[in-house]
């Protein structure tokens, strides 16, 4: 199975940049499922109905969200509705929607999708480790699910990296959300699962994070909010990961990151 996963999208032109490109990777890479990090969608908070049916007519298999799953009310809402839309697993229980989804793709396999978040300079959650763990022993790998993507949305590289060793040699890849900033350690660990500790952000990199900078550079140098984060509109850089698996073993076979416009340096799986 082929995989593509992108970070977080921010605002507009991250939303615009990936719904054009999203059906040419699919036909360019022979991608099987895309998976997106939504969660700073709308305007850099949250996501909306309109945005995720967006994302969706342009062939995105599955959203997954974060700290700001709910800066957009209607979320709350449309999320118990929508399978397609997954928050993290850790939520208290009770928290609309669902931590993981069950997704059979185009070719009849499968795909369990979990999204969880991190506590380490978070949002005090429920642990994280036990609730994956809970998800990956109700549908396993190679039995109930052909491939399993874990997004682990979180601040410390401690913590996702913890995640990844956590989850080797029984999911098909692990990927880091959250920080913004795509990291260098794409990698399969020794069990067979698919690594990378952030796929950055989808956004304009002529920014703080995705947002104008002018605000944030002066809360730093003042303490001072003078205005609201909007986010920067620039031409975004679209950042994700290729993973392939193994169809029998349901394991990683390769990974490699992409990158693609903007002002970072593109790179795209051969």
């Amino acid at each position: 199975m082929r995989i593509l996963f992108f970070g977080d999208v921010v605002g507009r032109s991250a939303r615009d940049a990936l719904v054009d490109e999203v059906p040419k990777l699919r036909r360019k890479l022979g991608i099987d499922v895309v998976v997106v990090n939504g969660e700073n969608a709308a305007a850099g908070f949250g996501i909306t109905q309109t945005i995720c049916d967006e994302m969706f007519g342009a062939g995105v298999d599955a959203i997954t969200l974060g700290n700001h799953a709910w800066d957009q009310r209607e979320a709350l809402v449309h999320i118990a509705r929508e399978p397609r839309l997954i928050r993290p697993v850790n939520f208290p229980k009770g928290t609309p929607g669902r931590g993981a989804s069950l997704l059979e793709i185009a070719s009849g396999e499968r795909i369990l999708v979990i999204n969880a978040m991190g506590r380490v300079f978070m949002d005090a959650l429920d642990d994280p480790f036990h609730a994956v763990e809970r998800e990956i022993e109700a549908c396993p790998l190679g039995v109930a699910a052909d491939a399993i993507l874990v997004d682990f949305h979180g601040e410390a590289t401690s913590e996702k990296m913890a995640m990844g060793h956590f989850c080797d040699g029984r999911v098909s890849f692990v990927v880091g959300t959250h920080s913004h900033v795509p990291t260098a350690d794409a990698q399969i660990l020794p069990g067979g699962t698919a690594y990378q500790t952030d796929a950055g952000m989808c956004g304009d990199y002529d920014s703080v994070i995705g947002m104008q900078k002018e605000e944030p550079v002066n809360r730093f140098l003042t303490k001072i909010a003078s205005g609201r984060f909007q986010p920067a509109l620039g031409p975004a850089t679209l950042c994700g990961v290729f993973v392939e698996t193994d169809r029998k073993t349901g394991l990683a076979t390769r990974i490699e990151p992409l990158r693609l416009g903007g002002r970072l340096k593109s790179t795209m799986p051969e």
